[in-house]
């Protein structure tokens, strides 16, 4: 006589991809559980995944395994009905089926699939619940937008299949920590596999070329395995690109399902819907509300921007929790950050639009950003003895919001409300630099000034000029930025010191780059005063830092080094770590002029953790570098190449060109000190070509003295061809030749072998003795009674002799070989 069967559960339609790791889990967990809910958006793929699960806990249960699918009741008291008709059970007359149900699985060891709860999720709570209070042997396994909630429950959040990104993806659910990390490769990502298994099935053939194609689309629909399969099915009339091409208009490309798949899942539009229409009315608002939002939020965003009738602000938390468990909204562990999958976004965003919400919630938007933008900037740098704390604080906060301010930055150009607008950006102007998107607000502000500016008062418009000044100097636009930054100046009133103080700065940075230090000493003093008299430290610090950079640049060395040091006590008062670490830098800078390259060393690493709390990545970088560059003229090689490779990996990793063209500098000194001239010349060809690739036209003057000491030594037909392959070569490429040493091993570190005095003569090695105390060449004249040009010549014979490349080597070599009377 045959087995009975021991389960219902369908054939399988096609092959299983992927979720082996979710497979195995899950199937553990009924050793210790008894009830577990997989929960997930419409075509998530919880069904196909709990159908793979039961299939495998077959034979864990003696009295069988048994699918209840519930998709296509619409009445509560059916549940009852369809449990006992998969089980068999006839209803008795004058008896609920329920009891009869109950009868036949008390003392069963058998697991129970119920599918699809969600639109009957009082009823199947209270049947789930009944059902394992009185039968000590069954287990449910439950599929459901939301959860049951009942007692010993265990919520499994179903994600999307793993995405061909090397980013890390947000975690499954609060619930039930599960990792949804997605991979580097690209045909080895689930997102992928299925992708091209359902693409074969529909008779497509996709080569390797499609690859690409194929990723982003798969991204683009964010691993949702319901609308891969759709996209798949296109294959037949259209490539992976020109659907991907597409896929802004997924609703209306997605419509190809299989004829036999339930209704709700042949079009990609029909299983959003169903879970839409499966909401509250309240929530429907709410939902269709925070498709406003750029990408993540927290609730207190949320409350600000979406409570208007129908819902008030109190409700919020409630109707979120409640999409959050329909799992149409999604968040991270803490419940401190929400988000949308972009699918679900662009159904709300149609939502939006024909309740005739959109204009009214976009204008609220940008309304809120903007005060909270203004606020935080005001916490961060502008209120007097605000801790530390509070500070990075608003900063965080402020960089959150980012992608928040450019969608309400659109929308105030879309609306012409340039006033907004222009506010939004003077209040982000100290949240930039810390982004390494400086360069953003041009274009913001650009697009804003060349709209209608009749309502937009002078003083707004003014004041706009100066940030797009400010973004224009690092954009390299200088006398642009110049001009724009005067104009502004001359039309700002005197009673917004705060704006004149940083357009004053700005004028003296243009003007040092522009190579007019005389020019710059009065914006310098004027801004400085400006500070002292509204008692703004963070203007006060930056005012002096200018002035130590003019002083550094006239080579008074004494005077830059008191500028300098009262610039970083004023920081320090502030208490804004970038401003501190600005001059601290200076500071460092002075050092290395003077040849007191243990001291500069010093004040470039203090910056690094500041920096690093921050996480101002760009100038993190440029720091890393300079710390390497002088910790190689130190013939510290090891502890340099530490340095320069963390801030080319930093500089490569965060797309920051300016900070890799830095770090290749460093790289050419590391590499002339160790001897390696070649390789010094090709780094520093490379570092050029980087540099006029993103619009810095010309060599520095460190660079141009190391080709006149190449030709020197190896000839202008040698120097022009390593300095012609070094621009060849790519930026990693050239780092690697020094990082890893890929030069003549028979060539020894420069000057690594002790010096005798008699190599220089005494007129040499007086001028040597006094730049140990930082004498510009015109006061080591003064003090020799020689002319300027005659010290020019006896340092450039020192360095030959010695195999030196800079002043502050020879310093150095002074201080640790003092001339001793014969």
């Amino acid at each position: 006589m045959p087995e009975p069967p021991r389960h219902n559960l369908p054939a399988e339609p096609n092959r299983f991809v992927g979720r082996e790791r979710d497979l195995d889990e899950l199937r553990g967990l009924f050793r210790e559980t008894r009830v577990v809910t997989l929960c997930g958006v419409g075509g998530i793929g919880k069904t196909r995944l709990a159908l793979r699960v039961a299939a495998g806990l077959v034979s864990a249960y003696p009295d069988g395994v048994w699918l209840v699918e519930l998709a296509r009741l619409r009445h509560p008291e059916l549940v009852d009905q369809e449990i006992g008709r998969v089980l068999g059970v006839r209803e008795e007359a004058g008896r609920r089926v329920f009891g009869t149900v109950l009868d036949r699985l008390r003392g069963l060891h058998c697991l129970l699939l119920l599918d699809n709860c969600e639109h009957l999720i009082d009823r199947c709570a209270e049947v789930a619940a009944e059902l394992i209070a009185a039968c000590p042997r069954l287990s449910v396994l439950a599929t459901s937008r939301e959860p049951l909630r009942i007692a010993g429950e265990l919520i499994w959040r179903v994600p999307p299949l793993d995405l061909p990104d090397e980013s890390t993806s947000r975690e499954g659910g609060p619930e039930h920590e599960h990792e949804h990390e997605p991979v580097q490769g690209g045909s080895e990502a689930e997102s992928v596999q299925l992708f091209l298994d359902r693409a074969t099935a529909a008779g497509t053939r996709l080569g390797p070329g499609s690859l690409p194609d194929v990723v982003r689309l798969c991204r683009a629909l964010d691993g949702l395995p319901l609308a891969l399969e759709l996209a798949a099915a296109r294959t037949s009339l259209l490539s992976p690109g020109q659907i991907a091409d597409r896929i802004d208009d997924r609703f209306s490309l997605l419509t190809t399902g299989g004829r036999t798949a339930p209704a709700r899942q042949r079009t990609l539009v029909a299983a959003v819907e169903w879970s839409y229409d499966l909401l509250s009315a309240k929530e429907q608002v709410l939902l269709r509300r925070l498709s406003v939002f750029a990408g993540d939020f927290d609730l207190d965003l949320a409350e600000q921007v979406c409570a208007e009738r129908p819902i008030s602000e109190s409700e919020i938390v409630d109707l979120l929790g409640g999409l959050v468990d329909k799992s149409l909204v999604l968040c991270d562990e803490s419940r401190r950050r929400y988000w949308l999958l972009e699918t679900i976004k662009r159904y709300a965003v149609g939502c939006l639009q024909k309740a005739g919400e959109r204009e009214v919630l976009r204008e609220r938007h940008l309304h809120v950003v903007c005060e909270l933008q203004e606020r935080h900037f005001a916490t961060e740098m502008v209120e007097p003895g605000v801790p530390w704390a509070r500070r990075l604080e608003a900063l965080t906060m402020s960089k959150s919001l980012v992608d928040d301010q450019r969608m309400a930055l659109d929308w105030s150009v879309e609306s012409g409300n340039v006033p907004l607008g222009l506010r939004l950006c003077a209040a982000s102007s100290g949240l930039l630099p810390l982004c390494g998107n400086l360069t953003e607000i041009v274009t913001w502000i650009e697009r804003l000034l060349s709209l209608d500016l009749t309502e937009v008062p002078v003083e707004q418009i003014a004041q706009a000029r100066g940030y797009l000044a400010y973004g224009l100097e690092a954009r390299d636009e200088l006398s642009r930025s110049l001009a724009l930054a005067e104009e502004s100046l001359a039309e700002i009133t005197t009673d917004n010191t705060f704006a004149r103080c940083v357009i004053h700065s700005l004028i003296v940075v243009v003007l040092l780059r522009m190579g007019r230090p005389e020019d710059a000493v009065h914006h310098a003093d004027e801004g400085l005063a400006l500070a002292l008299r509204s008692g703004d430290a963070w203007n006060q610090a930056a005012g002096l830092a200018g002035l130590s950079a003019v002083a550094l640049t006239r080579g008074r060395l004494r005077e830059a080094q008191r500028h300098g040091e009262e610039a970083l006590a004023r920081a320090r008062e502030h208490g804004h770590r970038w401003i501190m670490a600005r001059t601290a830098t200076q500071l460092g800078s002075v050092a290395e002029f003077r040849g007191d390259l243990v001291t500069a060393k010093a004040h470039y690493e203090m910056v690094v953790p500041w920096l690093r709390e921050l996480g101002s990545d760009l100038d993190l970088s440029r720091a890393l570098a300079r710390v390497g560059r002088v910790t190689a003229m130190l013939h510290e090689f090891a502890a340099a190449r530490e340095w320069l490779a963390a801030s080319l990996a930093l500089g490569r990793e965060t797309g920051q060109r300016h900070g890799v063209a830095l770090c290749l500098v460093g790289l050419s000194m590391l590499a002339e000190c160790e001897g390696d001239l070649e390789g010094a010349v090709l780094a520093a060809g490379a570092a050029v070509r980087l540099r006029e690739s993103i619009g810095q036209k010309s060599p520095t003057l460190r660079i141009e003295e190391l080709l006149g000491r190449a030709r020197t030594k190896l000839g202008d037909g040698r120097t022009t061809s390593i300095w012609s392959r070094g621009r060849a070569m790519s930026p990693d490429d050239a780092a690697r030749h020094v990082l890893e040493g890929e030069r003549i091993a028979q060539k020894a570190p420069v000057a690594t072998k002790p010096v005798r005095h008699s190599l220089l003569t005494a007129r040499e090695q007086e001028v040597a003795g006094l730049l140990t105390r930082g004498l510009s060449n015109r006061a080591i004249a003064t003090e020799l009674v020689i002319s300027p040009a005659t010290v020019a010549r006896h340092i450039a014979n020192i360095m030959e002799k010695l195999g030196y490349t800079s002043r502050a080597q020879i310093a150095v070599w002074a201080a640790e070989h003092p001339i001793v009377a014969q």
